[in-house]
């Protein structure tokens, strides 16, 4: 009976200090877009995707004014067509037709090879500012003792230190094995 009522007791006490232990964790919050957002790193890979972006518009740009100028051609052609050179006229319309679709075809690739190259350069050049700023929210709060940093913009959490899990516990409510 006594070795029952020590071990009641012993029990008891490992159960409370344990409780304590867990309720005197830190839990500390950050805006992690706002500290991204305030690296000079963030602020130079953003001007240069900007002036990247800038580059490939005025490529694309260019590319559809000569595109215009194809279609103008067109129709200052079907506006000059009489009977007289009515076969030449479509002669020179097919021909115009043809380089028109394949301009507007080469613009459409020159704009889907420009969008997966700003995103490439983008992942690039965001990469590393996105672990640095992760390796010095972990670095703050093993320094200072946080269990837990949630990011607030996101909601999640994006540091913790041990903790409880229980999600077995949630999946055994709700009926879930």
């Amino acid at each position: 009976m006594k070795n029952l009522l020590k071990g009641a007791v012993l029990l008891v006490g490992m159960f409370a200090a344990t409780s304590v232990a867990n309720a005197q964790q830190k839990i500390g919050h950050i805006n992690a877009d706002e500290i991204f957002q305030q690296t000079a790193e963030f602020k130079t890979a953003t001007a240069t995707l900007k002036t990247l972006s800038e580059t490939k518009q005025k490529e694309i740009e260019g590319m559809i004014t000569e595109l215009q100028k194809k279609e103008k051609e067109a129709n200052d052609l079907m506006l000059n067509q009489s009977e007289a050179n009515k076969a030449e006229t479509q002669t020179k319309l097919q021909t115009i037709g043809q380089e028109y679709q394949q301009m507007q075809q080469r613009v459409q690739e020159v704009q889907k090879v420009a969008q997966e190259e700003v995103a490439k350069k983008q992942q690039e050049l965001m990469a590393p500012i996105q672990t640095k700023v992760m390796n010095a929210i972990t670095s703050v709060a093993k320094e200072k003792g946080y269990a837990y940093i949630f990011d607030i913009g996101s909601g999640a959490a994006v540091y913790y230190a041990g903790g409880e899990d229980v999600s077995a516990d949630v999946k055994t409510k709700l009926g879930i094995k």
